[in-house]
């Protein structure tokens, strides 16, 4: 057959029209497809998806169907969805294989950085705080395990109860639930522990902790690409992961490995946050500490949305030091309503 087929730019053009089922993002933009051929009339594509659900898996292989007939010179296509545990046309197993869903958890998003020191936990305890505030059921998980710094910014430092089959029922402050090591070690006791024992302990968090009915599980993932990120990666199927940065180049330059690591677990990026995007003196000078906009400039360049920047603002550091984020000691302020409207942002992003 002579009939002239779509090049792979082309393909991928068309399934930019396939959206993931309850986000307003595409397959293209998200990573998910990893393959695409097209000869004598047949347009092959093999996509890699992040949730084991069928009925997902299933609605987007009748999209992508559709929208590749519509091309001209094709007369059949064959789409192959992957999915977390192995599921797939073939039957193959991977390194997945041990993903569960969180029971009556809706959403798990991870907020990550590429190095320390940009505000990460700060950015985390705010927006869950935001969420809850927009009325949704939030749980907070810490997946700092040498550091833990969410009982103290959240005020709270009580001990998990255990229900009558030996789960963690998660401690809660100002509407959010939450777990840490920090609730379970002793004062200032250092967690002195090798790579095994980290994952094991996220592990139990996600599968031990009786989080209940939750719209959004926010997971604060230590700085890097190691052990805590792999292991959550492999427990519990992530919906999504936001990336927080400051504008200088320094933090930019790790924020990309950050992404690529979530490219490399097929997890949906929602978008970069700019925290210390510049500081107001009390004249009303703007000085712009480490420099300005570069991470919106990074999300444009990676194709990803930017859900917004922070300020430096003292309130912010203070109340975190107090125990009560910004969002719930003063909502109505300015640094608050800067993490509100980051949260308003994500939640157009996964609903």
């Amino acid at each position: 057959m002579n009939t002239k087929m779509p090049s792979d730019d082309e393909i991928k053009n068309a399934l930019k029209a396939v959206r993931y089922p309850g986000y307003s993002r595409d397959v293209v933009s998200f990573g998910l497809v990893k393959e695409t051929a097209a000869k004598d009339g047949v347009v092959s594509i093999t996509l890699q998806l992040t949730s084991a659900r069928p009925e997902v898996a299933s609605q987007i292989k009748t999209d992508c169907e559709r929208v590749l007939m519509a091309l001209p010179g094709v007369s059949v296509v064959r789409v192959q969805i992957n999915q977390p545990g192995g599921q797939s046309a073939a039957g193959a197993s991977g390194p997945w294989a041990q993903q569960q869903r969180m029971p009556g958890v809706r959403r798990v998003i991870a907020v990550a950085s590429g190095k320390g020191g940009v505000g990460k936990s700060t950015v985390s305890v705010n927006l869950a705080c935001a969420l809850r505030h927009l009325g949704l059921q939030v749980g907070l998980l810490d997946c700092d395990i040498y550091g833990p710094s969410i009982p103290l910014m959240m005020g709270i430092s009580q001990k998990p109860t255990l229900t009558d089959d030996e789960k963690m029922v998660p401690p809660a402050n100002h509407g959010v639930r939450l777990m840490s090591i920090g609730f379970l070690i002793e004062g200032d006791q250092p967690v002195i522990w090798r790579g095994p024992m980290i994952m094991k302990t996220i592990q139990q968090f996600i599968t031990a902790v009786d989080w209940g009915s939750l719209d959004c599980l926010l997971v604060d993932l230590p700085p890097g690409t190691g052990d805590a990120q792999l292991s959550l990666c492999q427990t519990v199927p992530l919906d999504g992961g936001v990336i927080v940065t400051t504008p200088q180049e320094a933090s930019l330059g790790v924020v990309r490995k950050g992404i690529a690591m979530f490219q490399k677990v097929n997890v949906p990026i929602l978008g970069i946050v700019e925290n210390m995007s510049y500081f107001t003196t009390p004249t009303g000078e703007r000085v712009e500490i480490f420099g300005h906009g570069g991470g919106q400039t990074e999300a444009r360049r990676q194709n990803i949305s930017f859900l917004g920047e922070v300020p430096l603002f003292t309130e912010i550091r203070q109340a975190g030091d107090d125990g009560v984020p910004i969002v719930v000691s003063a909502p109505e302020g300015a640094p608050a309503q800067a993490f509100v409207r980051i949260a308003e942002k994500l939640v157009q992003q996964i609903v």
